[in-house]
């Protein structure tokens, strides 16, 4: 520990603590603007300078290790005059158009011109033509907008190894793209919109589909109906002024039905079908050596994309499930038509997630249609529902809960935590050892799954024979697993693990892509516990004993890994070689 002085204020931290993490302790507030708690210190924007007494210099407060017995000033009026002419020079660069701004009111570059008071412009605004690029269909970018932070690449290529995105050019022509100056479309990339959620500013953002529920939920030949993703529910409240993981479930069906929509489902519900298929073919391939081992779970769009380019020769041990809002997709065009007696031709559905590669998900492949008609119809991201609320004129805050539909709404605690890291490979491996031992676990929680450690490795013994597991999430954690699996393949080891859980988004889906703005580890914790919390309160903690489950295998799917579930609820993968590393 040091001990170092702070605008007056002694500080204690451990030595290597930076200025600006220094001065949080003591409740002062370094502005920043490339700085970001996922992410190393770029020190690209200059923001943060400070001062230390006995030096001429001014530092930058976001990769400078505080000293002991050091003096800084982090405030006075010559560091706040440089500090505006900072963000001055910035604003001179970027475009006058934060009405039409994908990130108006949500801005980093805004809220700093407005905390400084900047009202005019004191340098000539020269800002470069460059196209808009919206060719994934999931997220756009603007790179006139981009103010060289460097945190979507730090993001894309550090914490995601998608590798999809970097500077090109130099000096005042440097700009953002993907390498080769080719279009995103045509780029890795994987689509999983973490880029966007780190960005400061409205150069990245995700392609708004609002406009296509509202026209739906007019239309009177449309019959729409909406599902929700677990991380949804503890997520939404933050743009209503509520904490992080804050459970709004029962508002958010109220909501939905004010809105329009004819039945509100609940994509946990699909969830606790997903592990049932996902569940029964583990236990084929562990217990009745029925497949390749380990068996690697698929409910994440980006990791599939990332696998189909990067590791297809893996292919073989995915697992064929579709993901939970896919496989609710085509239950509401088929079971749920049937039921009501609704033309399946007449469904619209909107799916609400946290994700942005949901939305490309939903046209992958051909397995996301039946009879010619796309199953999921559009996507909004958490965001784009929160937009959508506040479009609507309803006092989200003030509506009483309600209850979803129950055919496809109800849900077991299994169900809801697919939304954390963890929370698919636990919720399976509940059901996984009812199907071996036909008895339920004394204990439901696997604590050893849970958290945010990139990489977590642990096992569990089933009727005397030991599960061995891995848990990755945020794709740079992935090739650590995937290389111990080749490895041991390569020299004829046993296997390091039988079952692996990835998920593409650091925290899993409560840290999705299409999330509200300024996650951070403590954010992501927040929401997980927001999940946690449902489970445990919930009377059905298995998703083999959900009732509304066991109804829909005993009237139409007959059983896990039936032929008609394998139709329905089941997909292939493609592999990708030209993007191979």
């Amino acid at each position: 520990m040091i001990k170092a002085r702070i605008n007056g204020i002694t500080v204690e931290v451990e030595k290597g603590t930076t200025i600006l993490d220094a001065a949080r302790t003591v409740q002062i507030e370094i502005p920043t603007l490339c700085k970001h708690q996922d992410l190393p210190a770029s020190a690209a924007c200059g923001i943060c300078i400070v001062k230390v007494r006995g030096s001429r210099k001014m530092l930058r407060a976001c990769c400078t290790p505080i000293e002991d017995g050091q003096e800084v000033i982090t405030h006075d009026p010559e560091i706040i005059e440089t500090r505006r002419t900072v963000v001055e020079l910035i604003l001179s660069n970027h475009p006058n158009d934060c009405l039409k701004c994908g990130r108006n009111n949500n801005c980093e570059l805004q809220t700093l011109a407005s905390d400084f008071a900047i009202r005019e412009d004191v340098f000539k605004n020269i800002v470069r033509e460059i196209p808009k690029d919206s060719t994934t269909g999931t997220i756009v970018l603007e790179p006139s907008k981009c103010i060289k932070c460097g945190r979507c690449v730090e993001v894309c290529q550090g914490m995601q190894d998608v590798w999809a995105l970097s500077f090109i050019d130099r000096g005042v022509e440097t700009r953002i793209s993907p390498a080769g100056d080719i279009q995103l479309g045509e780029s890795p990339c994987v689509r999983c919109g973490q880029c966007s959620a780190h960005c400061p500013t409205g150069a990245i953002f995700e392609k708004d589909d609002t406009i296509k529920v509202w026209r739906a939920l007019q239309d009177a030949d449309k019959y729409c109906v909406v599902q929700i993703a677990p991380s949804v529910r503890v997520a939404v409240g933050e743009g209503f002024g509520y904490e992080p993981g804050t459970n709004l479930t029962g508002k958010i069906y109220s909501m939905l039905r004010r809105l329009g929509f004819k039945a509100v489902f609940d994509t946990n519900f699909s969830a606790d079908v997903t592990i049932m298929e996902e569940a029964s073919e583990f236990v084929e391939r562990f217990v009745h050596n029925k497949g390749p081992l380990p068996l690697i779970t698929t409910c994440c769009p980006a990791w599939v994309d990332f696998m189909e380019k990067y590791e297809a020769d893996m292919i073989e041990h995915f697992s064929s499930a579709k993901s939970p809002q896919q496989m609710l997709s085509v239950l509401a065009k088929t079971y749920y038509a049937e039921k009501i007696g609704v033309d399946p031709s007449k469904i619209y559905m909107v799916s609400i997630m946290p994700c942005t590669a949901k939305k490309y998900e939903i046209t992958r492949s051909e397995e996301m249609f039946i009879d010619g008609r796309q199953n999921t119809d559009v996507v909004l991201t958490t965001r784009e529902f929160i937009r959508m609320i506040k479009q609507a004129g309803i006092n989200f805050n003030g509506l009483k809960d309600e209850a979803p539909d129950h055919i496809l709404g109800d849900y077991s605690g299994a169900g809801v935590i697919f939304g954390a890291t963890g929370g698919v490979m636990e919720a399976a491996l509940r059901t996984a050892y009812y199907l071996v031992t036909n008895k339920n676990l004394d204990k439901f929680e696997f604590e050893n799954v849970r958290g945010l450690k990139g990489v977590k490795e642990t096992s569990i013994t089933i009727e005397g024979t030991e599960v061995k597991i891995a848990i990755a999430h945020g794709l740079g954690n992935v090739e650590y697993v995937i290389n111990k699996v080749k490895e041991a393949r390569a020299n004829n080891q046993p296997l390091p693990y039988h079952f692996i859980e990835v998920m593409a988004c650091p925290g899993g889906c409560v840290g999705g892509g299409g999330q509200p703005y300024g996650v951070s580890d403590d954010v992501r914790m927040k929401r997980a516990k927001g999940l946690y919390s449902d489970d445990e309160g919930n009377a059905v903690r298995c998703s083999h004993d959900n009732p509304y489950v066991k109804k829909l295998y005993e009237e139409y799917l007959e059983k896990p890994l039936s032929e008609k579930a394998h139709h329905l609820l089941h997909t292939k993968y493609i592999p990708k070689p030209e993007y191979r590393k």
